[in-house]
């Protein structure tokens, strides 16, 4: 790996929407290259990058693939992302990985979400982008629309590098727009036309350059070879190539325009925090300081980690310990592989623009620095759509723990919770089709299954009123008995209240120590004077109030925002124990609560939806109708519209599917948690009903 300069390392995403034939592409070109010697196809399950069981059964990739070929005197790391949506994660991921961006596009079906969707994660990164139009055998196909829509969502600095001669059965090669050749039959779109929009896009990077042309003065051709390589990494120019996988058609202009355009090792600008937190600016230099980042984990069937590094600074070296961010001492690594596929081999020492797996290295995860300086994190979008697991055989609960934590190594879109409150092991993940291919994982890889179900809604219950009482527990059983009696005052405890001034407070009569709780801002507190209830039993009461507090008391969720004043008290010196006021306090809390207007408080997420502007309008209905309230819209890139919402959590647990069938598959959204609001009366009382049923089944 090391023999490669940084100059002639090129490092490629093939990334875009579903079906529009990147995993084909790949394959074609590792074929073209002669890397590989037999044909490669998805549909007969023989492609080289959809290697794991669950692509080949599906026939769309799941994973981010890396793969590797030399061309023209330049070495490329492809890899190739997932089409979906619902696997955007690896797509995100590898474009740490990379410098280039190639969105290829169904030339049939035009720009669907997804195209948007990479092409702003790529704008984003600071990649340099270049379009391709794959599938030019398809029918019935406009070119002039494709590239007219191009332009209008993408910007003017899309410009084809060539254009097709003929498409369907009769597409049968490609005109260059740069030197456009002497045969230009049948091209859907005269390449002279675009040959000087194309030529201003490269030089308008150097004033230079620029001054000389519009005197008359053509740029050499080494002025326009390195011309070419600033304009894409500074966005002015976007080439736009047009080529088959499937038949090959245009394949050897493409990697020839992938190694003019592809943006070498270093040519990203990126920048690093020292230990001071300053911004360091990276230098793609062999002898400068190691920085290095994880972009992906893998776990293969054998159940070997394997974390795919970026070396953007320095030189990696197989067998040494290195500094790393969060480790304290460094650490130890072992081998490294250049990865082609599902398949590794050993290498010595890999530098700037290299791509290198080390095996077993438990504590990297994905996003882990290697070096003195510390990499951004790489930002994956927040999982969405949730389902409650068990495993289908009693005695698996370990072994799924186990393998769901795998998963969350892998994937950094999906998410594993055990809700203390609802008792349920949680999964998020981005789609209901993400978490149907995760439970076929768990099933080949890991020889588990599970059953589903959605999880329930995290209500909290409240007070919204002051009130006081008291309980005693007495009980005689022949032998010794058992007493205990606790009054307590409680008091509606607003979120956000300072503890320790509220706790000081006039109205409690005699303060001892405040006990505050604020995972479920709670609080309690011993004014009791006298000895009515003995120091020694206060703990026990405390006990009474943390269990009630779990358990609740209207409908069986957790309690939240209230304060109890245990003022009075009475003990007998025989038959008073612990088990006793435990009982008492919990039930006076149990009393009190329901004469101190209880409420339950249900969770409220922020939701922003993406959508084609003139889905706004049904966005906002649909959102009107779940109990939502509409906060504001702002505009998005690619004629679309963002609509930013508060609604109730339990109304929008299976949004995915609504979404998909009002936008026709076109829109996207992200949640996150806002806030507790008060449920309202009608939907209280059915959810009360439904709580209070289902333990009346359980008794």
């Amino acid at each position: 790996m090391a023999k490669y300069k940084v100059d002639d390392i090129r490092n490629i995403a093939l990334c875009g929407h579903g079906s529009a034939g990147k995993t084909t592409l790949a394959d074609a070109i590792l074929t073209s290259t002669g890397t590989l010697s037999r044909q490669a196809s998805v549909d007969d399950e023989t492609s080289i990058c959809d290697f794991d069981d669950e692509e080949k059964q599906h026939k769309y990739s799941i994973e981010a693939t890396v793969v590797h070929f030399d061309h023209a005197g330049k070495h490329f790391r492809v890899i190739d992302t997932p089409g979906y949506p619902d696997f955007i994660g690896q797509t995100i991921g590898a474009m740490r990985g990379v410098d280039t961006a190639a969105i290829v596009i169904n030339a049939q079906s035009g720009i669907e979400v997804n195209t948007r969707r990479v092409f702003a994660e790529a704008e984003k990164a600071g990649l340099g982008r270049i379009i391709i139009n794959n599938k030019m055998d398809s029918d019935n196909i406009d070119f002039p629309s494709l590239i007219k829509s191009i332009k209008e969502l993408f910007g003017n600095a899309c410009v084809p590098l060539n254009v097709p001669l003929g498409h369907g059965a009769d597409f049968r090669g490609v005109a260059g727009t740069l030197n456009v050749p002497d045969d230009t039959d049948g091209a859907l779109i005269d390449p002279a036309e675009i040959s000087e929009s194309l030529l201003e896009s490269i030089i308008e990077v150097d004033e230079e350059v620029m001054e000389r042309y519009f005197e008359g003065a053509m740029p050499t051709d080494q002025e326009l070879s390195g011309l070419i390589v600033r304009s894409v990494a500074e966005g002015s120019l976007i080439p736009i190539i047009c080529c088959s996988g499937k038949t090959g058609v245009g394949l050897p202009e493409l990697l020839d325009a992938m190694a003019m355009c592809a943006l070498p090792g270093g040519a990203v600008e990126r920048t690093a925090k020292d230990s001071n937190n300053n911004d360091v600016a990276i230098q793609a230099d062999p002898a400068g300081p190691l920085v290095a980042q994880v972009f992906k984990t893998r776990i293969d069937p054998f159940v070997q980690k394997l974390s795919f590094i970026r070396v953007f600074s320095g030189t990696l070296k197989k067998d040494v310990t290195v500094p790393a961010a969060g480790f304290r001492k460094g650490v130890k690594l072992g081998q490294l592989f250049s990865v082609q596929a599902d398949a590794t081999e050993p290498v010595d020492e890999v530098g700037p623009g290299g791509i290198v797996a080390v095996a077993k290295m438990e504590d990297l995860a994905t996003g882990a620095t290697l070096g003195e300086l510390t990499m951004p994190p790489i930002e994956f979008p927040t999982p969405m759509v949730g389902l409650a697991v068990t495993p289908k055989s009693r005695g698996d609960e370990t072994k799924l723990s186990g393998a769901l934590a795998k998963i969350v190594q892998e994937d950094q879109t999906f998410r594993l919770d055990r809700d203390a409150q609802t008792k349920e092991m949680v999964v998020t993940g981005m789609s209901e089709l993400h978490l149907q291919i995760i439970q076929e994982r768990l099933k080949r890889r890991d020889k588990v299954e599970v059953q589903t179900k959605e999880p329930k809604i995290p209500y909290r219950e409240t007070i919204q009123a002051n009130a006081e009482g008291s309980y005693r527990h007495k009980k005689q059983t022949g032998g010794r008995g058992q007493f205990g009696e606790v009054h307590i005052r409680m008091f509606p405890l607003p979120e956000g209240t300072d503890i320790e001034q509220y706790a000081t407070k006039a109205r409690f009569a005699s303060i001892k120590t405040p006990h505050y709780e604020p995972d479920c801002n709670f609080l309690w507190i011993d004014s009791v004077v006298g000895g009515t209830i003995p120091s020694n039993f206060m703990p026990a009461v405390e006990k009474g109030f943390k269990d009630r507090c779990a358990r609740g008391v209207i409908a069986g969720y957790q309690v939240q925002n209230l304060c109890i004043e245990v003022h009075f008290g009475k003990h007998h010196p025989v038959d008073s124990s612990e088990a006793a006021f435990k009982t008492a306090a919990s039930m006076a809390f149990r009393n009190v609560f329901q004469n101190a207007k209880p409420a339950l408080l249900e969770p409220i997420v922020k939701i922003e939806v993406t959508v084609p502007a003139d889905k706004v309008g049904d966005i906002s209905s649909d959102m009107s109708g779940r109990r939502g309230r509409v906060l504001g819209m702002d505009s998005a890139s690619g004629g679309l519209q963002t609509v930013a919402a508060e609604v109730p959590l339990a109304e929008v647990t299976t949004y995915n599917r609504s979404l998909s069938s009002i936008t026709g598959g076109q829109g996207s959204y992200t949640i996150e948690f806002s806030h507790y609001d008060v449920v309202p009366g009608n939907v209280q009382q059915e959810i009360i009903a439904k709580a209070q049923l289902k333990e009346e089944e359980e008794d």
